[in-house]
Formats: C-alpha cells, sequence, structure tokens
C-alpha cells in the first residue's frame, strides 16, 4: 500500500513504463521520477514478466513465519475458547503464550469476540446479506408492557408504577425489515394473531412498494404458531408471489436482521424516554421510523440510512 510521502504511486509505474518504453535510460527516467535505479528496474521488471497486473500494490506479508506458533497449539487455543469461552488473559497461562499472541490468534479465526459466536455450540456465526432490496424480509414481533395513564414506574417511581401497570397487558410491536437495505416498518397492535400478522405483512408490503421495493421474494419469520399453521399467514406471501422461510428452531441468530432492529426500536423509542400514556408513545413510533429510515446512519451501511441504500440499488439494476 503506498503511503502519503510515496515516489511511486500506480499511476506513477506506469508513467515510468511509458517513458521507458520509448527508448529513454532506466537511469535518467530514474532520476527524473526521484527514486533509485535499483527501483525502477524492479517495477520494469515486474511489467515485463506480469503487464498491467505487475504495477500492482503486493502485499508486504513474507512467504513463510519460522516463528509462528504451531497450528496444533492454535486449534487447541480455539477449542480452549469455543468450549469454556475464556479470555486471552487466562488462555495464555494455560498454553504459555503472552496474552498479545492469543488475542492476535483468536482474532485471525475469528473468535475475538464473544459476540461473534454462537454461544451454546461456541461456532463463528455465518454472517450473510441479500444481494438486492426485497430479496429477503424478516418479520418479528416484540411484546412490550402497555403504559398506564398518567405514566408508569419510569414516572411515577418503582413501587407505584408497578401497582398501576399489574392489570394493563401489553402491546405487540410487529415489524418487517428488508435483508440488503435494513429499511423497515412497524405497526403496534393488541395481539398477535396470525389475521392481524396476516394483515401486518400486506401493510409492510405496500410500504416497501412506496419506497422502491416493488417486489418481495421470501419473508422470513420465526417458529411463533401464526406463521408456522396459520392458513390466514399463509396465503399472504403467496399473493406477493414470496416464499416463506421459518427460522430454525431456538437459533435467533437466523433472523439477526430484525431482532437486532427490536433492540433498537427499544434503546431508541419504546425506552427512549418517560411516556405518560401508551397512547403517546404509540405516536411516538412513526417519527421513530421516519428517522430511522431516512436519517439514522447505519454502521452495516457505511453510515448511510436505509433508503439511501434502496434508492442506490434502484439506480443499480436500472
Amino acid at each position: 500500500m503506498s503511503h502519503r510521502n510515496a515516489r511511486l504511486t500506480v499511476h506513477g509505474r506506469r508513467l515510468l513504463v511509458e517513458r521507458v518504453r520509448t527508448g529513454r535510460p532506466v537511469m535518467h527516467v530514474a532520476a527524473e521520477t526521484g527514486i533509485s535505479r535499483a527501483t525502477a528496474h524492479k517495477w520494469i521488471r515486474r511489467w515485463r514478466a506480469e503487464d498491467e497486473a505487475g504495477l500492482a500494490d503486493r502485499s508486504s506479508r513474507p512467504r513463510t513465519t519460522p516463528h509462528r506458533t504451531p497450528a496444533t497449539v492454535e486449534a487447541r487455543l480455539c477449542r480452549l475458547r469455543q468450549a469454556r469461552k475464556l479470555g486471552p488473559a487466562r488462555i495464555g497461562p494455560v498454553l504459555g503464550l503472552p496474552a498479545s499472541t492469543v488475542h492476535r490468534i483468536l482474532t485471525r479465526h475469528g473468535l475475538n469476540r464473544l459476540a461473534h459466536m454462537d454461544r451454546p455450540s461456541g461456532q463463528v456465526i455465518r454472517r450473510y446479506e441479500r444481494d438486492r432490496p426485497g430479496e429477503l424480509v424478516h418479520v418479528d414481533v416484540k411484546r412490550l408492557g402497555r403504559i398506564p395513564d398518567g405514566g408508569g414506574h419510569k414516572v411515577l417511581g418503582r413501587q407505584a408504577g408497578r401497582a398501576r401497570r399489574s392489570s394493563m397487558g401489553f402491546d405487540y410491536v410487529h415489524s418487517a425489515v428488508d435483508d440488503h437495505s435494513r429499511l423497515a416498518y412497524s405497526e403496534v397492535h393488541g395481539d398477535e394473531k396470525a389475521d392481524t400478522c396476516a394483515a401486518f405483512l400486506r401493510r409492510a408490503a405496500a410500504f416497501f412498494t412506496t419506497c422502491g421495493i416493488d417486489r418481495i421474494e421470501r419473508v422470513l419469520t420465526d417458529n411463533a404458531w401464526p406463521y408456522r399453521k396459520s392458513f390466514a399467514w399463509r396465503g399472504v406471501p403467496a399473493d406477493l408471489g414470496a416464499a416463506g422461510k421459518l427460522t430454525r428452531a431456538y437459533r435467533p441468530q437466523t433472523n439477526g436482521k430484525v431482532e437486532r432492529f427490536n433492540r433498537t426500536l427499544l434503546d431508541e423509542w419504546a425506552y427512549l424516554r418517560p411516556y405518560t400514556s401508551n397512547t403517546e408513545r404509540t405516536a411516538a413510533l412513526a417519527d421513530f421510523l421516519h428517522t430511522y429510515n431516512h436519517h439514522r446512519c447505519h454502521t452495516a451501511l457505511g453510515g448511510q440510512p436505509p433508503i439511501t441504500r434502496v434508492n442506490n440499488a434502484a439506480a443499480q439494476y436500472t
């Protein structure tokens, strides 16, 4: 990789080759560009051997590393991490390695963060993302306790709020998230019955259409009864021209994008501030969704909001 004071970039190497090809001496061209004769000859040799590809930057990694930790030790280190979830400071004394070396090996194998692993099995979670908007939509329901008029425990205090909230029941937040763009749509309902889920999916599809996602190809849900057994639900994906798919049992990572959206929903809407009524919290959902889709920077999208990625994809496929 060229540094900021490099004499030659890829463009400079190409210019060096062009001048030498005109018949000028390599020594004269090297003096003009401010590099040594040996460096100039190196790039000429690479160009003659590999043509244009020889002028690109190469990795500085050595071909062999004699002092690298043996593969058997690395394998044992990874087993300790996956089976016992130990950190570098505890694995190091067991294997006689510095903690810094253990951390470097864990990073190399993708095990440096426990969040990257499936906790029961210790296997590295395979991240995936669909190639275009509408190819896969994640659907899920999040249950929230209702807020009594006048506020709950966040307004009145723990004891008073708990007594007022005991008979309030629950709201069910239905959400749909596009896998490629993270564009999201949510509604608050009083239940999670099959008819409610089916009607929500139709409205979610209509919302995605207004944002530029013309067709949903697959719908991914967990194994809740309305998604598994209900004929009312099964008919909606078919009407939309989409295929229904269920996650593996007890594997929320498969449906991870909507599960992560549910966390954002709680942090940036449901628990953002104390609400004095359930109606007030529900009314604030529309503003949150607009901010999330049109203004909120998403780390998985290179700092762009979801609607920007939808628009970029639309421009690419037109």
